[in-house]
């Protein structure tokens, strides 16, 4: 299979031998950071980072995948075993970058599976992860293998002397499990000074991985014997955390002070995940879903927007532009001055500005149906810096200055005057929770029931 570096998606040659890759490289991105961040993500970006912890080197290690680098005179093939020279270096040269990555064609025989192990099981980081990877022959004997770790070194590493014991080895002897654990404690003989710490639970970390991963190989061969240890195989989950507070037994404890801290009316629930969430909100009836059209032009004027093709698809009810609004000023917000649009109105000034709005019966339907709409652009200069602004005389209508005092005579008497430019792009709270929310009408009364992602409950 190839797949390109610029983008998540990949083509696949052959179903029936490269479903355990496939099936690797879904396992580690449904896993990979948040929506947000897969959403802009790319294999390559994961890969130059070369970071010891990345959900993805692993599994294009024990693939032995091969990398193709470009730069403007020349193409470079990379190992994946050649590719992390140490911690964050890689054997990319300064003007190169990651074109594409190829991944060899499994065989018959060939398995390989990925795990990963976080302080919580979504959007989080790995503490350690693995692709494990070995070809047997007709007999069951082990003909290669690859058993690569992250996690557990600078940069993600095979475990060598495990991998070389296992060549020639029958995968259906106990012993062979035994023998190979042994040779894992040598390949990660973690000192507790390790940095990252949790050097015991980390070498657990790697036995248990190979461990789950011989009981699968037992299991896909369907050996006839009761040595398979089922219950390593699937995947645990677990209930959500529930806990109570007892403030009786805190009474007796409590000291006389100034004032007494409050908890913050949902951290109890959260702390236990029980708080609910706005996709935890059981669907409504006749509940639709809406997904946003998005520009994808800096600064462009909007000759036309063709949404039909949308209308055809299944599941799709509806599109709502600024034309829907009851009128120009219901379509205007922001502060301090109300001059930003919901729905662009004849032109674009930013990439990702909200065009439009397919309604669906679904998110799947939704996306869809956005992703169907037409809109065609006549692009105009767009400006990027402040120099260019200044240029343009591209200014803001409204303006704050302070000015107080003779400035002239204050940079005379200073000790010291520094000259030169300072620059700082513009920054927004990043918000940790994506934003959404439930809007239910109450016909009865005239108005609207709002669940939004919002900071404090009280504001729902």
């Amino acid at each position: 299979m190839n797949l390109p570096a610029s983008g998540f998606l990949f083509n696949i040659v052959d179903l029936q031998t490269d479903v355990d890759i496939s099936r690797a490289i879904h396992k580690q991105l449904k896993y990979f950071a948040g929506r947000q961040i897969r959403n802009v993500g790319t294999p390559a970006g994961n890969l130059a980072t070369a970071s010891p912890i990345s959900d993805l080197n692993p599994v294009f290690m024990a693939a032995n995948a091969i990398l193709v680098a470009k730069s403007l005179d020349k193409e470079t093939e990379i190992p994946m075993s050649q590719f992390f020279k140490g911690y964050r270096v890689t054997a990319l040269e300064p003007d190169a970058i990651i074109a594409s990555i190829r991944i060899p064609v499994t065989k018959k025989g060939e398995y390989l599976r990925a795990y990963k192990q976080s302080k919580r099981k979504d959007d989080d980081i790995a503490i350690v992860n693995a692709a494990l990877r070995v070809s047997l022959n007709g007999s069951n004997i082990v003909e290669s293998a690859d058993l690569i770790y992250g996690g557990m070194a600078p940069t993600t590493i095979a475990a060598k002397k495990a991998g070389a014991y296992l060549v020639g080895k029958d995968i259906t002897d106990s012993k062979t499990l035994e023998c190979t654990m042994n040779a894992l404690e040598q390949d990660f003989d973690l000192k507790f000074s390790v940095p990252g710490g949790m050097a015991t639970y980390r070498k657990s970390l790697a036995f248990g991985f190979f461990y789950r991963f011989y009981q699968e190989i037992l299991s896909d061969l369907e050996i006839s014997t009761t040595n398979i240890d089922i219950e390593a195989i699937p995947e645990i989950e677990r209930k959500i955390s529930t806990g109570k507070e007892d403030r009786e037994a805190s009474v007796a404890y409590e000291q006389k002070i100034l004032g007494k801290a409050n908890p913050h009316v949902a951290a109890l629930k959260q702390t236990t995940g029980e708080a609910q969430y706005t996709d935890d909100i059981p669907p409504q009836k006749n509940e639709l879903y809406g997904c946003l059209v998005l520009s994808t032009k800096a600064r462009a004027k909007i000759t036309s927007v063709d949404y039909s093709p949308a209308m055809d698809l299944p599941g799709v009810v509806q599109w709502i532009d600024h034309t829907d609004m009851p009128s120009p000023e219901a379509n205007r917000w922001g502060a301090p001055v109300c001059d930003e649009v919901f729905f662009a109105v004849d032109e674009v000034f930013t990439a990702g500005q909200p065009i439009g709005i397919i309604v669906a019966d679904s998110a799947a339907h939704a996306t869809a149906g956005a992703r169907a709409v037409k809109v065609d652009y006549e692009e105009l200069p767009a400006i990027f810096t402040m120099e260019e602004a200044i240029e343009k005389e591209s200014y803001f209508e409204h303006y704050r200055y302070i000015k107080k005092g003779d400035t002239e005579a204050a940079f005379e008497k200073a000790d010291y005057v520094f000259t030169g430019i300072a620059r700082i792009g513009g920054q927004e709270h990043f918000y940790l929770e994506t934003n959404a929310c439930v809007a239910i009408p109450k016909p009865e009364d005239g108005e609207m029931e709002i669940w939004a992602s919002t900071q404090n409950p009280t504001e729902t």
